[in-house]
C-alpha cells in the first residue's frame, strides 16, 4: 500500500489545488484530509479549534490521518499534520511524502484570516513563528521536496511527477 502521494506543506502552499490536478493527471483518487476531518467530526476545522483548543485539534488530526487507508491516491494534508507522529509514520508507510516548499513572503501574501481557515496557530504566535517552527519538520518528513515558489499549478504538478519518476 505504498502507492500513494502525500502532500505536506504550509497552509496556502497549494497542496489541495495541486493535489486535485495531480490526481487527475495520474488517474488517482484525491483525498483532502481536512475534509475527512470535517466529515468525521461534523465540524469545520476552526470550530474544532474553538471548542477543543489547538492541542485537541492536533489530537483529532493525528488520529484521523493515522488511520487513512487508501490506494492510488493523492492525499493533501493539513499544514499541521507534521505535529502528529503517528500520522506521519502511517502516511510515510503508505506512500511518498512530497513537501511543497514556498517562501514566507509568498505565504504572507496568499493567506487571509488564519483563524477562519482553521490554521492551528497558538495565541500570540505569528505566521512567521509558525513558518520557522514547521519548515524543519516538513523537511525532516519529506521524501521529496518540490519548490512551489512562483510556479503555476501545472509546473508544480510536473515537478512532482518528474521527482517521483527519478525515485523509481
Amino acid at each position: 500500500m505504498t502507492d500513494n502521494i502525500i502532500l505536506i506543506g504550509m497552509p496556502g502552499a497549494g497542496k489541495s489545488t495541486v493535489g486535485v490536478v495531480l490526481a487527475k493527471s495520474l488517474g488517482y483518487n484525491f483525498i483532502d484530509s481536512d475534509l475527512v476531518i470535517q466529515a468525521e467530526t461534523g465540524k469545520r476545522l476552526f470550530e474544532i479549534i474553538e471548542e477543543e483548543g489547538i492541542d485537541g485539534f492536533l489530537a483529532v488530526e493525528n488520529q484521523i490521518n493515522a488511520k487513512l487507508q487508501t490506494h492510488h491516491a493523492v492525499i493533501a494534508t493539513g499544514g499541521s499534520v507534521i505535529y502528529g507522529e503517528e500520522a506521519m509514520e502511517h502516511l510515510k508507510s503508505i506512500g511518498k511524502v512530497v513537501y511543497l516548499k514556498v517562501s514566507y513572503e509568498s505565504l504572507r501574501k496568499r493567506l487571509g484570516d488564519l483563524l477562519k481557515r482553521g490554521v492551528a496557530i497558538r495565541n500570540g504566535s505569528t505566521l512567521l513563528d509558525l513558518y520557522n517552527e514547521r519548515v524543519p519538520m516538513y523537511e525532516r518528513y519529506a521524501d521529496i521536496t518540490v519548490d512551489a515558489q512562483d510556479k503555476g499549478i501545472r509546473e508544480v504538478m510536473e515537478a512532482i511527477e518528474a521527482a517521483l519518476e527519478e525515485q523509481e
